[in-house]
C-alpha cells in the first residue's frame, strides 16, 4: 500500500488472508472466521478515508482482535463450543484416515494449548509462529515496545512448550525420547 490510494479492493486483496488466519488462530471456526473477516472489512470500508495506508495492516489487525473477542463472547453466551478446526483443503482425501485423524487431533490440541495462554502471549505466539512475523512487526501490530514483544514471545514459547510437554500423551506427533 505504498504510494497508491487505499481502496477497499486493495485492502481486501492485501490483507484478507492475514485477517482470516489471525481470526482462526484466535479460536474462531472457519465459518465464524469468514463472518468476522467480513465484519473487519465492512468496518474498514466505513473508515477507509481515515486509514493511513502504511498503517493499514495495523488497522485491520486491531479490528480483527475486537471482532474475535466479540465472536468468542457471542459463542460463550450461546454456550456453543466451537471445536471445528478443519480447513477446507487441510485434509485431502489422498491422505489415509489415520493421517487425517492425527492432523485433526493435532489441530485440536494446538487450539486447546493456545487457549491456555493469556491473550497477549497467545497473540504474539500466533503472529510469530503461524504468521511468521518478525518481532518489530509484532510490536507495531500490538502497539508495544519491541522489547516487550520479544519478552512476551519468549514467555509464550516457554509456556507453550510446558503445556505441550504436559500433554505429550495426547500429541499424535510426539516423538518418543
Amino acid at each position: 500500500m505504498t504510494g497508491a490510494a487505499l481502496t477497499i479492493d486493495s485492502l481486501v486483496a492485501e490483507h484478507y488472508r492475514f485477517v482470516w488466519r489471525v481470526l482462526r488462530g484466535f479460536g474462531l471456526s472457519p465459518a465464524d472466521a469468514d463472518d468476522a473477516a467480513q465484519r473487519v472489512f465492512m468496518t474498514a470500508a466505513r473508515k477507509l478515508s481515515r486509514i493511513d495506508p502504511p498503517r493499514a495492516r495495523s488497522f485491520v489487525y486491531g479490528v480483527a482482535l475486537r471482532e474475535a473477542n466479540n465472536a468468542r463472547r457471542g459463542l460463550r453466551r450461546r454456550r456453543e463450543v466451537s471445536s471445528e478446526l478443519e480447513h477446507d483443503d487441510a485434509e485431502p482425501e489422498s491422505q489415509g484416515p489415520e493421517k487425517r485423524a492425527a492432523l485433526r487431533q493435532g489441530r485440536e490440541l494446538l487450539q486447546e494449548l493456545l487457549q491456555q495462554l493469556p491473550p497477549p502471549l497467545r497473540r504474539v505466539l500466533i503472529l510469530a509462529e503461524l504468521e511468521q512475523l518478525a518481532v518489530p512487526e509484532i510490536a507495531s501490530l500490538e502497539q508495544v515496545p519491541v522489547g516487550t514483544a520479544a519478552s512476551r514471545l519468549r514467555l509464550a514459547r516457554q509456556r507453550f512448550r510446558e503445556f505441550l510437554d504436559a500433554a505429550r500423551e495426547r500429541n499424535p506427533f510426539a516423538v518418543e525420547p
